[in-house]
């Protein structure tokens, strides 16, 4: 048996970029920065993951996810593959395709403003 399952929890890095195509598919693009856990005297540096969202749930994150918010995901660590254009080589870089989203606060929630959603979900 194998699975390919990730789990996130963290801090939108920027605003999501949205693209609309003819076929009516909607994808969006964000990055994702989670903090690990750390041990004392370590630097806090969050790792960085690169998300795609796919249909109703990235027009979702379109509307209420901005940078700085504070999101869970989950979904499949996929591959996006290319070959360099001036070196000719070979690159991938990892991608979280992701299958469901949770909107969790954003960094207004900790400062004591709450943020405004005409919809509840």
């Amino acid at each position: 048996m194998s699975l390919n399952m990730v789990t996130l929890v963290g801090r939108a890095g920027r605003d999501p970029e949205v693209r609309y195509f003819e076929s009516g598919n909607v994808k969006c693009t964000l990055t994702l920065a989670v903090n690990r856990l750390r041990r004392k005297g370590e630097e806090d540096k969050p790792d960085w993951f690169d998300l795609e969202v796919w249909g109703k749930t990235a027009e979702i994150a379109a509307e209420y996810v901005r940078k700085g918010s504070l999101i869970g995901v989950s979904g499949a660590l996929t591959f996006s593959r290319w070959q360099d254009k001036v070196t000719k080589e070979a690159k991938e870089r990892p991608i979280i395709k992701v299958d469901r989203l949770e909107l969790l606060g954003s960094k207004r929630d900790s400062t004591g403003e709450a943020p405004s959603m005409d919809e509840d979900f």
